[in-house]
């Protein structure tokens, strides 16, 4: 029971770091149409500068107010100067070019931090530990596991509530239409990819305590993320949450009971999905 309550808590805890990059990933791409190749450069850059913020300040809560608002306005450069000209032609030259963003970010992460790997310590009100039917669990992981659903709940209202989230539906459904009834379409593709990248640098900035922060912190998220898109539905905002769960879960209990395969698990999964729904569990026909 010790042990699988553990490994629940664990999976829930990954989960939720995973859910909050996938969901920029989902958003950037139900909007705008763009597979983000560097958006797990831009949650490990999200680590990094919580951590060089903590080292200056001593506090987590200024690195998690502070970085992702400038990983954000790096996105909004990005965005304006690299992407928008790539717009209407191939989906090729989008994916060349966020593959290429991913290695120059990821070589300047080294150059400016080295290729060791660094340590962030939760903030104090989130140190320690809990006590679960017996068995002790570290509250700063039981922190993620809340957090990822209360914002999930968060986005979900945006979209559906106010005039932004509104005007992002629209442009997603019709550009076109959109830009016609006078939405400035261009305004709102930099704004989408800036928040999308806003939201991978949160997930780094609170995986920081989670895990170490390294130069290859990103690799690995970025192909999790992307599965879990596939699995949720591309575009799909429910799909990204349960991916997300469904993803963590397997990780952690597949570490347990089946260490021989558990790294070629998420992608037995991904071949699954691919083979039976195509679309994912939450997507559309398209």
């Amino acid at each position: 029971m010790d042990a699988f309550l553990a490994n629940l808590f664990n999976g829930l805890s990954w989960g939720m770091l995973l859910f909050l990059i996938s969901i920029g990933l989902t958003i950037i791409f139900g909007v705008m149409g763009v597979l983000n190749f560097a958006h797990g450069s831009l949650f490990m850059l999200g680590a990094y500068l919580c951590m060089q913020f903590v080292r200056w300040t001593g506090s987590f809560w200024t690195g998690l107010l502070l970085g992702p608002p400038l990983v954000a306005a790096m996105a909004v450069a990005i965005e304006r100067f690299f992407l928008r000209p790539l717009y209407g032609r191939d989906v090729s030259l989008q994916l060349l070019l966020t593959f290429g963003l991913m290695l120059f970010l990821d070589d300047g992460v080294r150059l400016i931090w080295g290729a060791a790997y660094h340590v962030v310590q939760p903030p104090d009100a989130l140190s320690g530990s809990v006590s679960i039917f017996s068995q002790s669990y570290p509250l700063y992981r039981l922190f993620l596991v809340v957090l990822g659903p209360l914002v999930g709940l968060a986005l979900w209202a945006f979209f559906s509530f106010t005039l932004w989230g509104k005007l992002l539906r629209a442009a997603a459904m019709d550009r076109q239409m959109a830009e016609i009834v006078g939405v400035r379409v261009p305004v709102l593709f930099t704004a989408v990819f800036a928040f999308g990248a806003w939201l991978a640098a949160v997930g780094g900035a609170l995986a920081a305590p989670h895990q170490s922060v390294g130069p290859a912190m990103g690799e690995r998220i970025i192909i999790e993320s992307f599965i879990v898109v596939v699995i949720g539905g591309m575009g799909s905002f429910p799909g990204a949450f349960v991916g997300a769960l469904i993803l963590g879960l397997l990780n952690s209990f597949g570490t347990t009971f089946f260490p021989q395969v558990q790294m070629a698990l998420p992608y037995i999964l991904l071949a699954a999905i691919l083979l039976t729904r195509p679309r994912g569990l939450f997507g559309a026909e398209s």
